[in-house]
C-alpha cells in the first residue's frame, strides 16, 4: 500500500485570529492600537451624570414622537389631534408644572397658577401663588430650603408613607430633572413669615449653583421657576 503523504497546514499567528481575547481584558482584540484600562471599562457615574448620560430613565424618550392627544383648541374647547412632540421635553415642562400644582395642597388659598412661553428666548416659566417655600437655613444639610427642594437631588418633603398622598411629587426628582435639563434655571419665591425674598439662579445643567440672593419683602407669597430651554440632550 502506498504511503499517505501529508500535507503541511500553514502556520496560524494565534495571537491574531479574529475574536481571540486579549488577556489583558475582554474588550480588546491583540493588535488593537488602543487597549482599554480597567478604569475605562468600569466606571461609575454620580446621579446628576447618570441622569444626563441615561436621560430616557427619567424623563422619557427624546426621539420625536407623533402621537393623539387631547388638546385645548381656540375655541376653548377639548380636540383630540395627531401631535408631534418630544416626550422628555414635554416631561421637564409637566415636573415644574406638578410642583406648583402640589403646593394647592399646602395652602389651599393658592388660587392662581401662571404659565409664560417665550419661543424667541426659549424661556418657559411656572409662576402660583400660596404659600412660599422656608427661606431659612437647613440645619443637617447646611444650605437654604430652597436650594434643597429645587438643587439637590432625591430630597422631599413627601417621604412620610405614612401620610396619605395626593400630591404629584413623591420619589425626589421632580422639578430637579427641570433644573437639570436646562441651561439656566431661576428660582423665586417670597415667604411672608419671615418677611424675605429669595432668588437664585443655576446655570449648565444644574452644575454651577450661584449663591442666593435674599432681600427684604413685604408682598404676598409666590414661587416661580424660570428655565431656558435646552435641547441637547
Amino acid at each position: 500500500m502506498a504511503a499517505t503523504k501529508r500535507r503541511r497546514l500553514p502556520e496560524v499567528d494565534k495571537e491574531n485570529l479574529p475574536g481571540n481575547v486579549c488577556s489583558r481584558n475582554k474588550h480588546c482584540h491583540a493588535g488593537d492600537e488602543k487597549v482599554k484600562t480597567v478604569e475605562e471599562i468600569y466606571q461609575k457615574k454620580s446621579q446628576l451624570e447618570h441622569i444626563l448620560l441615561r436621560p430616557d430613565s427619567y424623563v422619557g424618550s427624546i426621539e420625536r414622537q407623533t402621537q393623539e392627544h387631547w388638546v385645548l383648541d381656540a375655541s376653548k374647547r377639548m380636540s383630540k389631534r395627531s401631535l408631534e412632540y418630544v416626550p422628555a421635553l414635554y416631561k421637564i415642562f409637566d415636573e415644574i408644572l406638578v410642583n406648583a400644582a402640589d403646593n394647592l395642597i399646602r395652602d389651599p388659598t393658592q388660587n392662581i397658577i401662571r404659565v409664560e412661553v417665550k419661543r424667541k428666548e426659549g424661556s418657559l416659566s411656572v409662576w402660583n401663588n400660596g404659600a412660599g417655600l422656608p427661606i431659612q437655613l437647613h440645619r443637617e444639610h447646611k444650605c437654604y430650603v430652597p436650594e434643597l427642594v429645587f438643587g439637590h437631588l432625591l430630597t422631599s418633603d413627601n417621604y412620610d408613607d405614612s401620610e396619605k398622598k395626593v400630591v404629584g411629587g413623591r420619589n425626589g426628582y421632580g422639578a430637579k430633572l427641570t433644573n437639570i435639563f436646562s441651561t439656566k434655571f431661576v428660582l423665586e419665591t417670597a415667604d411672608s413669615r419671615s418677611g424675605k425674598k429669595y432668588k437664585q439662579v443655576w446655570e449648565k445643567n444644574m452644575t454651577v449653583c450661584h449663591k442666593p440672593s435674599i432681600t427684604q419683602n413685604k408682598s404676598e407669597d409666590f414661587t416661580q421657576g424660570r428655565k431656558e430651554v435646552s435641547l441637547s440632550f
